[in-house]
């Protein structure tokens, strides 16, 4: 194309409307895009300058994504340790109401006349509930209190018949009756002195003498007591009145005179020797603190004669009849407060004087066995024992069914074979069902709380990058990176009703629970405070997205209003250069009319 020649006007104005037009076209890019640096050419240092601050900011962007399922992952994790704090108080408060539940079963026992000294006698036993074994209380003490015994082996009383004493030697003669006669006669404590002056005319015959003798007994002490009698001539006898327990002692320098030697064998008398028969009622009659007791012939051996004297005592008696060593009978106290022991009547010499023991056997009181029972280290906090009115009350303070032996048929306390059984306590065996539900749960909350596969109660690890190198990060854990579950936190994995037992036991798990709680509550501080650290970072990181934002936006970002100003002047500008090339052209016009 050939060159086309322009006036100077028309040229210059061209250009300067070319030069409008690119800035027309620069403005309006920078009012279509908001930026002032679009590309690197348009301001390499500012472009390259933002570029970089905009990639940190985009980096740290995604950052915030981490963060923020950061927070949720500690959040999921706090969610899970307030329940499981709930759960603990939730068990705390089980606990209490176990421990301050008192509703133990007992039962009340009568209390029978206990013969403490009974070969066969048993124990008041426990077994079962919460007693470990078999524990035995003893129904009977030993203590110091009176006793006697005879001073002989037992004989039963003779059958009924006199005390005498027949002469059975050669009749004492006539001759023989003149001379002195000097004899004494004792019985029952009482004695007769008889002296018979010779008779010197030789007159007097047995039967003068038999009749002087008895004048003389009847002026003593022994009158009305024994007689003496003539039985044949020149044999006498000397009796008593009455069948009375007792021997007669002669005395005196005429006795073998008058009756003849003593024997030899008394069981086996031979002619020429007196035979002596002690008397007898037939009966031993004596009293034990007053109250009379009689033995006869019935009473043929000690075994029966104690039998007899228990049941003259009666059945409220505080001594007791017993066959002691050597076939001998017994007396003693059966109680503690006996009191003396006093042996009087007819027979009282059959007993020696009663002396005092220090080992005999009583039988236990109702308030005894009540402190005996309470006293016991292996019954304390087991069961507990009080007095009902005068009987015996035991009270099971277990949840399992506690078994008393010791009772008679009847169920009264004997030490027999007799067996009786008290209920646990439903309440706390249920309480302690709750318990275990609620541990339970403890597992499964902790299993629950995981967010995006991320479960820090189970020990997994959070692991946070705070900037765009990685050197800023934290690394969130449970303490010493165990999971927190009942089995950690010291919880029994199964709480037994028999755990419930005694507030001993309670009190050592609610110790457990406290030490629980204090696990999870400073597990969650911590975790509350890795929260506030992310949280905080968050907020930093949102701050210096801002910043780099900012900072890139005022390297490359237009000023809207400035950029919109300059469009309006290079509107005005273009059209003004527009009026001007046609006024160059006009001129151009007006040689071409010269032309034509």
């Amino acid at each position: 194309m050939a060159d086309i020649s322009l006036s100077k006007a028309v040229r210059s104005n061209l250009l300067s409307l070319k030069s409008t037009a690119d800035m027309m076209a620069s403005t309006q890019n920078r009012l279509a895009t908001g930026n002032k640096v679009n590309s690197a050419l348009d301001n390499p240092s500012s472009w390259f300058t933002a570029q970089g601050l905009n990639n940190r900011a985009s980096d740290l962007g995604a950052l915030l994504d981490n963060m923020a399922n950061g927070v949720q992952t500690l959040e999921a994790a706090d969610n899970g340790l307030t329940a499981m704090t709930k759960t603990l108080e939730s068990m705390q408060s089980t606990l209490r109401q176990a421990r301050q539940d008192k509703s133990f079963q007992t039962s009340s026992f009568e209390l029978t006349k206990v013969d403490a000294n009974a070969e066969d006698l048993g124990q008041l036993s426990f077994s079962g509930g919460s007693v470990t074994n078999v524990v035995g209380v003893d129904l009977i003490k030993t203590g110091s209190g009176a006793i006697s015994a005879t001073a002989a082996k037992y004989e039963a009383p003779a059958a009924a018949g006199k005390a005498q004493v027949v002469g059975d030697a050669a009749a004492f003669d006539d001759t023989a009756a003149q001379g002195a006669i000097d004899l004494t006669f004792t019985f029952g404590g009482k004695t007769a002195t008889i002296a018979v002056a010779a008779d010197a005319g030789n007159t007097r015959t047995t039967t003068e003498l038999a009749t002087e003798i008895q004048s003389q007994i009847d002026d003593s002490d022994l009158a009305g007591k024994v007689t003496f009698t003539e039985v044949a001539t020149g044999k006498f006898t000397l009796a008593t009145v009455d069948n009375v327990d007792g021997d007669i002692t002669l005395g005196g320098t005429s006795v073998d005179a008058v009756f003849g030697t003593a024997p030899a064998d008394p069981d086996v008398p031979v002619a020429g020797e007196r035979v002596a028969s002690t008397g007898s009622d037939g009966k031993h009659e004596f009293t034990i603190n007053g109250k009379k007791v009689t033995l006869t012939d019935a009473d043929a051996t000690a075994e029966d004669a104690v039998a007899t004297i228990n049941t003259a005592l009666g059945a409220d008696k505080k001594f007791e009849a017993f066959k002691d060593t050597g076939g001998k009978i017994g007396l003693r106290a059966i109680a503690d407060d006996a009191g003396a022991l006093v042996i009087d009547g007819t027979d009282k010499a059959l007993f020696a004087a009663p002396t005092q023991s220090t080992t005999l056997k009583f039988a236990r009181s109702v308030d005894e066995l009540v402190t005996a029972i309470n006293d016991s280290a292996l019954l304390d906090g087991k069961i507990r024992a009080s007095n009902d009115n005068g009987k015996l009350r035991i009270e099971n303070q277990s949840t399992k069914e506690l078994e008393v032996e010791g009772l008679s048929t009847d169920g009264k306390i004997t030490g027999g074979a007799g067996k009786s059984d008290i209920d646990g306590n439903s309440v706390r065996s249920g309480l302690a069902d709750q318990f275990n539900e609620l541990r339970d749960q403890l597992d499964k909350l902790a299993d629950d709380a995981a967010f995006n596969g991320i479960n820090l109660l189970r020990g997994d690890k959070l692991s946070i990058t705070f900037n765009e190198t990685g050197t800023s990060s934290i690394d969130i854990q449970t303490k010493d990176n165990k999971t927190i579950n009942s089995a950690n936190l010291g919880v029994s994995t199964t709480l037994e009703a028999s755990d419930l037992d005694n507030d001993t036991s309670i009190d050592a798990e609610l110790s457990k629970l406290k030490s629980a709680l204090n696990d999870v509550r400073a597990q969650a501080s911590s975790f509350g405070s890795n929260l506030s650290i992310v949280q905080n970072r968050q907020t930093f990181t949102n701050s210096m997205i801002d910043t780099l934002q900012s900072g890139a936006g005022n390297l490359t970002l237009a000023d809207m209003n400035e950029e919109a100003a300059n469009l309006l002047a290079l509107q005005t500008r273009q059209s003004l250069s527009q009026n001007s090339l046609s006024l160059a052209s006009q001129a151009d016009q007006s040689v071409l009319q010269l032309i034509r």
